[in-house]
């Protein structure tokens, strides 16, 4: 995938150069590391895994098009840390013209970069880095009397790439379909292990090893496990308490499949089923998701989906008599967000959170696009100490959410296989 994704952004490059990092490694604590994990345009233009790399992409040059600069081989090293590609496998593995050892980039950046006006980089990710490249552009800049031109332009690097990775193609999209199946699996498992006095964690235990056992990285974002009122908590990550007697339990995960992850959150009964103030949460939430996927289709406005489903639940919201009566109303006041407080969709990829702008130039929301791919994601949270709230509903957080893809004729719900219905959940249980 990724020469053919080099080979679209050179195309969409024109006369300019790219610089594009990978990043380095992270600590996690005293002399541990985090798992490394690519930058993602990094990753999208060379599939290049390892840490401490830079591409330089030059499609009007006559050679040296595609450049990496990498770590080199080391056996030392090698013993401790595993395998490293090299100059040598950069080029005979990773399909790059030429490659150098990475203490060599800023004596030949120079000399890549003569000629060209613009440079698409991006910028605020490592200070550090900036500093140096900003550095090394001025100081060639003061030698131009000497015929040592660098670029004057420095344009952020996601004006171009990332409206490309915004449309998935055929051999990403067979990757997201793999992540939404070891998904789907993970969910069924969770949902089979959740019963009253089993750990948070014990479930997300489930949801992990199904992810690495059909050959996932792991999970694409932090899982929530949350149990009770911990579901009303948007981002819990904790996952250490118990699942008491008639608790619903909110997961919300996804596999990361070579880069690529879903994001998917299901809600599911401790026991036989949901009790009467989950099932009626719930039957909400799921009505205002159905109502959310059926806008999907090329053309639609990307905010349709959020104020499709956003109407839906303000209408359950005032049947709960948790909201007066007045659907507009409340809509343009706001007075749902003590119960719904974010939005319905975004963008999903190789980040849970995708790139790509959501509006037009004008401000208006952009029409949706075949190859897009988007969550479906309302939900309802009754904090526990809501005095507002029915004593009945307090505590009880539900959100449903699916990866949908738009298609030339509408959509595909990418995560279908996952039970949601309530007589499907039922019967996992």
């Amino acid at each position: 995938m990724a020469a053919a994704h080099r080979a679209v952004f050179m195309t969409a490059l024109g006369d300019g150069a790219a610089l594009v990092r990978t990043g380095s490694e992270r600590i996690r604590n005293r002399d541990t590391h985090f798992r490394f994990r690519p930058d993602s345009d990094f990753w999208y233009l060379t599939a290049f895994r390892e840490p401490d790399a830079v591409a330089v992409l030059r499609p009007q040059a006559a050679t040296e098009r595609f450049v990496l600069f990498v770590r080199p081989r080391d056996p030392d090293m090698e013993t401790w840390n595993g395998r490293r590609a090299g100059v040598e496998g950069a080029v005979r593995d990773y399909g790059a013209d030429a490659a150098f050892p990475i203490a060599q980039l800023e004596q030949e950046l120079p000399r890549l970069l003569r000629g060209h006006e613009r440079l698409l980089h991006a910028a605020g990710q490592d200070a550090e880095f900036d500093a140096r490249l900003h550095a090394l552009l001025r100081e060639s800049h003061q030698r131009s009397r000497d015929g040592v031109r660098l670029p004057t332009q420095r344009v952020d690097l996601g004006t171009v790439l990332h409206e490309l990775r915004l449309r998935k193609s055929p051999a990403e999209l067979a990757v997201m379909r793999r992540a939404a199946e070891l998904t789907a699996q993970a969910h069924c498992a969770a949902a089979r292990a959740t019963r009253p006095g089993a750990g948070e964690w014990e479930i997300e235990a489930e949801v992990e090893h199904a992810f690495r056992r059909g050959g996932g990285w792991g999970p694409g974002y932090p899982t929530i496990c949350a149990a009770g009122a911990n579901a009303t908590i948007l981002h819990y990550t904790s996952n250490n308490l118990r699942v008491r007697e008639g608790e619903a339990l909110l997961l919300d995960a996804g596999c990361e499949v070579d880069g690529y992850t879903a994001d998917v959150t299901r809600c599911f009964p401790s026991g036989a089923g949901f009790t009467a103030p989950q099932r009626a949460i719930y039957d909400v939430v799921l009505r205002a998701q159905l109502a959310g996927i059926a806008q999907v289709r090329p053309g639609a406005a990307f905010h349709s989906v959020h104020d499709a489903a956003l109407r839906v639940l303000v209408e359950g919201l005032i049947d709960l008599e948790l909201l007066p009566q007045g659907v507009d109303a409340a809509i343009q006041s706001g007075a749902y967000r003590r119960w719904y407080m974010h939005r319905t969709s975004h963008w999903l990829g190789l980040d849970v959170h995708d790139v790509g702008p959501y509006h037009k130039p004008d401000g208006s929301s952009r029409p949706l696009e075949p190859g897009m791919v988007l969550t479906v994601e309302p939900g309802l949270y009754v904090a526990a100490d809501d005095e507002r709230a029915p004593e009945a509903l307090r505590g009880i957080g539900i959100r449903i959410e699916d990866d949908v893809l738009v298609t030339p004729q509408g959509h595909e719900v990418l995560t279908a296989a996952i039970p949601k219905l309530p007589a499907e959940l039922e019967a996992l249980r």
